[in-house]
């Protein structure tokens, strides 16, 4: 009994350690101030400030100079609310390396827990499917793509998207899928990162297709039970995060989401090897492009060796072989996904980016290297598994294979941590850092908008960098709603063409517009407010002390910044701000709790679901 103990628990008690080896880069050096590292920390310092006042978070208060953006309306909410958390209880310098060492840790885990459940999908016990794990495990979350999305892009929530692959391989390869296994993986990658869930999806949709088709052939009735399940599972994934998901897809019509994909982010700009006129651009594509062939070259070697191990072993065995080996099969299946991504990653796959929905917005091709690398891991498993063979627990003594592989799946991470440190850390300018960002946003000092959380009608080429909370333009003629705020300047981009320099930040003390204000005017005057104009904000006048008076809802006017405007008659006014649940956004929390509730009925009954 205590040996089998230690062999369940060796893996979770070893992950912690190889994750923080993952990060001793890290913890030496400092943060590296990756492409989006500023992007996700102010996310973070901005979502804790609210969420600190009993808020949850749809609006960037801080971006656009203090108008804001509707940012938490469509990135996913568990990276950034995972990053408020963790700047509460720690230095803001010490956030970005917790929460890296964080989802390192639960790749691990969940790379773990897919290699032991799919044990019998390598034809083997489970204590050799166990024994397999942990350096599958410790490849998986300190492999080259990881500390390259860690290190040089901090892409913060593509991490996290990355532990939940393997979950999303498990619930379509076991040998008995349910719907609420593949919910959950569905479920937490919409809740993450939108490319990797539609990667997810993708790959789910592949892989249940191929299963079905294949019971078609063997068991017609089960390809049925089987089709149900997965149909099922994919509704329910899709139901649960509903409560950000039908808002995201219904109030894109309210932002540039197009900027998303313009010149440099589109996928045809970053197909292997690709070069665009952007020096810089070329520079990250050339790294990320050796990265991709570096793993497509090892994952078709381990591929190749795990077939030839398959076929000598059937060959030696006749008996035992069948056409249904599902040692074989899993084989073939992962040699196929791994050959759809080598693909996807040349320029001849372009009619197909073209075609599938969705699958333009995934920007760089080479993000699929988030699917590639759990199916390499999984293939070394199985090439290890056959090692381990005699290691379970009627064994009088451990195989000098599983003595010496905690040690070896201890210096892995430390084998491959320290040369991904020299290749792709980024250096951090005193504006990257942690604690200045959170002094930005502590400051209410504002900061550049986001191009595609843009609200449609406005131009960030116009917006001020020092605009007050509000201003009174005293005039209700139709040039007033376009008035500037006093005693400021234009911004650079209005002026200078092609403007692609950094605003001082002496030009951009902006001040968040008030959400309640007391107006006493003689005469009507047109109000402009430093927030902008989006259709959940909802704008009221009320007469204070008179309850039982209707309040105004003053129509929004036209601005070419987008800040929102309205005409203010004469007289006493309470002006109240709020931000209001919109139809799709009840119709979105409304599927959450069907889905919720229908998750757990299916843990309850413990039936096919």
């Amino acid at each position: 009994m205590p040996r089998t103990f230690s062999a369940f628990a060796r893996p979770y008690l070893l992950l912690p350690l190889a994750a923080l080896l993952a990060v001793l880069p890290l913890l030496l050096h400092g943060d590296s101030c990756g492409h989006d590292l500023g992007f996700h920390l102010l996310s973070w310092f901005d979502a804790a400030a609210q969420l600190r006042h009993g808020l949850y978070p749809h609006w960037t208060v801080s971006a656009a100079w203090n108008a804001g953006e509707p940012r938490f309306v469509f990135y996913p909410p568990l990276s950034w609310l995972l990053g408020a958390l963790l700047t509460q209880i720690m230095p803001p310098a010490a956030a970005p390396i917790a929460y890296i060492y964080l989802v390192l840790l639960a790749a691990g885990v969940a790379m773990v827990h897919c290699v032991r459940s799919l044990g019998h999908g390598f034809g083997v016990d489970e204590a050799t499917a166990r024994n397999a794990a942990l350096p599958a495990a410790v490849l998986y979350l300190a492999n080259p793509y990881m500390l390259f999305n860690a290190f040089e892009r901090s892409a913060m929530a593509e991490l996290l998207a990355a532990a939940w692959m393997p979950l999303l391989l498990l619930a379509v390869l076991r040998p008995r899928p349910t719907a609420r296994g593949i919910a959950l993986p569905i479920a937490l990658l919409w809740l993450t990162n939108a490319p990797a869930a539609v990667m997810g999806c993708y790959l789910f949709a592949l892989l249940a297709t191929l299963r079905v088709l294949r019971e078609l052939i063997a068991r017609r009735i089960h390809a049925l039970r089987l089709a149900l399940t997965c149909l099922a599972g994919a509704a329910l994934g899709l139901a649960l995060p509903g409560f950000y998901l039908v808002p995201a897809a219904y109030e894109r019509r309210y932002v540039q989401v197009a900027m998303a994909v313009i010149q440099n982010l589109r996928f045809q700009d970053n197909f292997l090897f690709d070069r665009t006129t952007d020096a810089a651009h070329n520079v990250v594509n050339a790294t990320v492009s050796r990265l991709a062939v570096t793993l497509l070259a090892a994952t078709a070697l381990a591929l190749g060796t795990l077939l030839l191990q398959v076929l000598r072993h059937r060959r030696n065995s006749p008996i035992e072989a069948s056409p249904q080996d599902p040692r074989l099969t899993l084989a073939l299946t992962l040699a196929l996904v791994a050959a759809l991504i080598a693909f996807l990653l040349l320029p001849l796959s372009t009619p197909l980016w073209n075609t599938l929905p969705e699958f333009a917005f995934l920007q760089f091709p080479w993000r699929l290297l988030t699917v590639l690398t759990p199916v390499l891991a999984l293939t070394v498993a199985l090439l290890l598994a056959p090692l381990y063979h005699a290691d379970d627990a009627r064994t009088p003594r451990p195989s000098r294979t599983l003595a010496w592989s905690p040690l070896l799946a201890l210096l892995l991470p430390l084998a491959l941590a320290f040369p991904a440190w020299r290749l792709y850390a980024q250096g951090c300018d005193p504006a990257d850092m942690p604690g200045f960002i959170a002094g930005l946003v502590a400051n209410h000092h504002g900061v550049p908008p986001t191009d595609e959380y843009t609200p449609t009608a406005a131009d960030n080429d116009v917006l001020r960098t020092a605009d007050p909370g509000y201003w009174l333009a005293p005039s209700i003629a139709p040039e007033a709603a376009a008035a500037a705020a006093p005693h400021t300047v234009p911004n650079p981009a209005q002026l200078i063409p092609n403007f692609d320099g950094e605003i001082p930040l002496d030009q951009t003390l902006s001040t968040p517009a008030p959400r309640h204000l007391e107006l006493s005017l003689p005469r009507p005057e047109t109000l402009i407010l430093n927030l902008r104009d989006y259709p959940a904000w909802r704008l009221t006048l009320a007469v204070p002390g008179y309850p039982e008076r209707a309040p105004l809802l003053p129509a929004h006017l036209q601005r070419d910044d987008g800040l929102l405007a309205v005409v203010v008659p004469a007289g006493h006014w309470r002006l109240d701000v709020r931000w209001q649940r919109t139809p799709d956004q009840q119709w979105g929390l409304a599927l959450s709790l069907c889905g919720l509730a229908a998750l757990g009925l299916a843990f309850w009954t413990r039936g096919s679901l």
